[in-house]
Order: structure tokens, then C-alpha cells, then sequence
């Protein structure tokens, strides 16, 4: 019958679930807009500022992991406990918790992938970078493309090494974010 997923080490999980790119692919904005409906019609008595479609699957055109990146905004005079508490309840599962950030998954089993996997950023408004990289990203598509370069490179060196993967990510995304913020100003 194999480990449960809370059994496992974390070299198990990275080698049930590999970092894998694929081509764009244009359901993933349907497969965003059902989960945004779902997670809007669950936290309906909880103060969700904005849910936001984030990540390389919110990208036009470029490779991605198919995994639906969603960015949860609640007021700051909140507590995020509660709407994790929920979404929880209804089969996401707590990932990681800080005081500010909340981080769960839905989509992962011991036997691999499900058909559809979301990620879902339980944070506080304003807590939102995704969200200029997202569209830093739409509105420059030549830096879009060299994004997508970058995670086609690192994908083989770090397909099971999450941590590594992201990390090796993480100066592209503050260069861009942070152009992207001095362009956008207070869009968010």
C-alpha cells in the first residue's frame, strides 16, 4: 500500500514529484478560473481582498510546471488561520505557515501528480511581487522567453531538488520584480 505523503522524506516526495516543464498550455487559464469560483465560493465569509492566477502557468507562451500558482489576498486586520482552516477542510493541505504567509497544495497523492494541481499563497494585500513579475513577464515577452530559458536549463540539474530549482530562479525574478514594481508603481 506504500508510505502516506506525511510518511515520506523529502528526497521521497522530490522523487514522486520531479520538477517537469511542459509547453504552454491554454486550459491552464480554465483550470485557474474553476479553482478561482471553488476558493471564492468556500471563503465567501472571509475578508478575500483579490485571488489572482500567478506563476509561469499565468505567462503567455512560455514552458511551465503544470502546476496552477494562486495568490489567496486577505484584509491585514484578518486572521489567515481561518480561511486555512477552510481551504484545508476542503482538501488543500497546509504546506508550510508563517505569521504572514500561508502555503498549500492540492493535487498531490502517493501514487504521483493528480490530473489537476494548484498551489495556493494564503497571504495579507499588498504581500503580492507575483503578481508585477506576472505582469513584467505578459508585457515583455522577450524577457518572458529568457525566463523560460533559464527553467529549461535548470529543470534536469534540479528535477528533484525543488529548493535548489527555485533558488537558482530567485535573482531573475527580484531583477524583474523589481523593474516591474518602478514601472507599475501602486498598480496593486
Amino acid at each position: 500500500m506504500g508510505k502516506e505523503l506525511s510518511e515520506m522524506t523529502l528526497k521521497e516526495l522530490w522523487e514522486l514529484f520531479p520538477i517537469f516543464l511542459t509547453e504552454h498550455n491554454n486550459a491552464w487559464a480554465k483550470d485557474y478560473e474553476e479553482m478561482e469560483v471553488f476558493i471564492k465560493r468556500i471563503l465567501s465569509d472571509y475578508s478575500v481582498a483579490r485571488i489572482s492566477h500567478i506563476g509561469s502557468t499565468a505567462v503567455k507562451g512560455i514552458w511551465a510546471k503544470n502546476i496552477i500558482d494562486i495568490l489567496i489576498e486577505i484584509s491585514s486586520t484578518s486572521d489567515l488561520h481561518a480561511p486555512a482552516l477552510v481551504l484545508e477542510q476542503n482538501g488543500f493541505i497546509i504546506m508550510s505557515e508563517k505569521p504572514d504567509r500561508i502555503s498549500l497544495n492540492r493535487g498531490y497523492n502517493k501514487e504521483g501528480f493528480a490530473d489537476k494541481v494548484f498551489h495556493v499563497h494564503l497571504r495579507y494585500s499588498g504581500d503580492n511581487d507575483e503578481l508585477y513579475f506576472r505582469d513584467y513577464l505578459n508585457d515583455h515577452p522577450k524577457i518572458a522567453k529568457d525566463y523560460e530559458c533559464l527553467k529549461l536549463k535548470l529543470w534536469k540539474r534540479y528535477e528533484a531538488d525543488r529548493n535548489a530549482y527555485t533558488e537558482a530562479k530567485t535573482d531573475f525574478i527580484r531583477k524583474y520584480t523589481k523593474e516591474a514594481r518602478n514601472l507599475y508603481g501602486n498598480r496593486y
